[in-house]
Formats: structure tokens, C-alpha cells, sequence
């Protein structure tokens, strides 16, 4: 399975505020920090705000926050809301399904089965637990800054 760009952003948005919690971040940071496009972006942010992933203020002092606490934020409801129904085959795609075998064809359903796998999996991560004490991510998403 590969999960959208737009998904991928959301979570690497997602862990930036997490490792954040104190303060509000902006949209350029991230952009720079994750190495992402401000556009999409702001596209990823909209859609976040909209599903209460994420508190934002607008403003000369602005910025955005995580909408709930990191350790209520389960990373399966959030590929399942950015993702949306995306087709994961042809054959998932009602309007555009071209596939003459899809009434006989027993792939459809062992796909939606590891589907249903792959989120329920998923369910189980808080975004808090890919977060916290991960001193790796901590040092690519807290860069120190120079004080001068």
C-alpha cells in the first residue's frame, strides 16, 4: 500500500507541532524544517484545522498548534481522514472501474481485508508515541538556533 503525498505531509506537520508543544509554529518553519512546499502545505494545514488536528491563528503573531493533545491524536484516524476513500485498485473505483472480473475476482476482497489491516495497525500509534523520547526526531525537528 503507499499512502498520498498529502497524507505523508500531514503527519510530518502533525509530529512538528507535537515536538512543539509549547509555543505556536508557523507554516515557513515547517515548510523548511520538513522540506515541503508551502503551497501544499497550506492545503495539508486547511484540511487539518477543518478536522480539529489543529488549532490555528491567524496574524502578524499567528501560527498553528496541535487541536488535542498528542496522545489523543491516533495516526490511523488520520490516514483515514486525509486519505479519504481513495481506491486502493481499479476495481475499488466504481465510476472509473473498467475491470471485466471484479464480480468473480477474490483479490478485491483479500485487498479490502489488508486495508482494514493496515489502519487497524495504525490505530494503535498515538502521534505522542512517535514523538516522545524519540531523540532523533527531536534534533531534526528542534534545530538549535544561534543565539547572537
Amino acid at each position: 500500500m503507499r499512502i498520498t503525498k498529502r497524507t505523508n505531509i500531514a503527519v510530518r506537520l502533525l509530529m512538528y507541532c507535537a515536538a512543539h508543544p509549547d509555543r505556536l509554529v508557523t507554516k515557513s518553519e515547517i515548510a523548511e524544517v520538513c522540506n515541503i512546499s508551502e503551497n501544499h502545505l497550506a492545503q495539508v494545514i486547511n484540511q487539518l484545522s477543518q478536522l480539529g488536528y489543529l488549532s490555528t491563528q491567524r496574524g502578524r503573531n499567528g501560527g498553528m498548534e496541535l487541536g488535542r493533545p498528542a496522545d489523543q491524536i491516533r495516526i490511523g484516524s488520520v490516514f483515514r481522514h486525509v486519505e479519504g476513500d481513495l481506491p486502493i485498485a481499479e476495481c475499488f473505483a466504481d465510476a472509473d472501474n473498467t475491470c471485466p472480473l471484479t464480480d468473480a475476482c477474490r483479490l478485491r476482497l483479500a485487498l479490502q481485508d489488508a486495508a482494514e489491516v493496515f489502519f487497524a495497525s495504525l490505530d494503535e500509534i498515538t502521534l505522542d508515541a512517535l514523538v516522545c523520547d524519540n531523540d532523533p526526531l527531536l534534533k531534526i525537528l528542534q534545530p538549535v538556533t544561534c543565539a547572537r
